[in-house]
């Protein structure tokens, strides 16, 4: 967590104007589907992606891959999403200068903080996103909800939408940042449910942000129809289920003629079940 100095006023000392008001483009893709959809454009994440959805890589590798992942995605998300504020800092240098003070813009630390585990793909995503929330925020603030759910399917393996096996909410979200960190934004049956439950019976909160390493363009599509106030971020968007000319396009050209996903509803490119790669089960 930041400590902030007690100094303020005159006893800040002097201040570069280069820190009064940090301006922090994110690098995304170019597309048409819309301002609250941030696919990133990083070779270093993308690469690590990569290298995931690759099938020799197994457990530890796989999840190191995907702490690395979310540390970098949830700190996109905190430059971008979450207010600042300037303050001032003792340094080390206080005890002998009365310029040992530094002052600038800063994440915002008593912003309110909420990450939901949706088990059991975004189980250690939301584990990793919590433990860095409470480093930089005031931990006091900052919280992990836990809800148990799984895709309804088929007797042939066609996705028709999502059971809620249980729900572990500490509390309402009025005013806070809640976060769905869940790698596979396939068909966001999912996560639309999961927004429901909160919309629903839990206030209202400042903003909700998805966290996921892959999208489809049908994810993005459920999710404007279904909660168009959702702000997205991805790692990489996936469609490559659809036909070549549509491919070769700037992505959201040709919405409706994109798709990301197989018959049964599996990511293609993607990289296989998360849930059961990241569990080393089969079920």
């Amino acid at each position: 967590m930041i400590e902030p100095s007690p100094a303020s006023g005159g006893d800040r000392g002097p201040l570069d104007c280069v820190y009064q008001q940090i301006v922090h483009p994110t690098a995304e893709i170019e597309h048409r589907y819309g301002g609250n959809y941030h696919i990133l454009a990083d070779p270093f994440l993308l690469s690590h992606l990569a290298r995931l959805c690759t099938h020799d890589v197994v457990q530890p590798l796989l999840n190191n891959l995907v702490r690395d992942l979310y540390r970098y995605l949830i700190k996109a998300i905190l430059n971008a999403e979450f207010p600042r504020c300037r303050r001032s800092f003792d340094t080390r240098m206080r005890e002998s200068s009365p310029l040992g003070i530094w002052t600038g813009e800063v994440i915002d630390t008593e912003t309110r903080a909420v990450t939901v585990n949706i088990a059991r793909a975004g189980t250690l995503p939301s584990q990793v996103v919590f433990d860095f929330l409470c480093t930089t925020m005031n931990p006091a603030r900052v919280r992990q909800d836990h809800i148990v759910m799984a895709r309804a399917t088929t007797a042939e393996g066609r996705v028709t939408g999502s059971d809620v096996h249980g729900l572990k909410i500490g509390g309402d979200v009025e005013n806070a940042i809640v976060i769905f960190p869940d790698p596979m934004g396939a068909t966001g049956g999912s996560l639309v449910a999961a927004i429901d439950i909160y919309k629903k019976d839990f206030g209202r909160a400042a903003k909700y942000v998805t966290a996921n390493l892959i999208v489809t363009p049908e994810y993005l599509r459920r999710m404007q129809r279904s909660h168009p106030d959702v702000i997205v971020y991805a790692v990489r968007l996936d469609r490559g289920a659809s036909p070549a000319a549509v491919l070769a396009d700037v992505p959201g050209s040709r919405w409706n003629e994109e798709s990301g996903l197989t018959e049964r509803g599996y990511i293609v490119p993607g990289g296989g079940g998360f849930g059961e790669i990241m569990n080393n089960t089969d079920v």
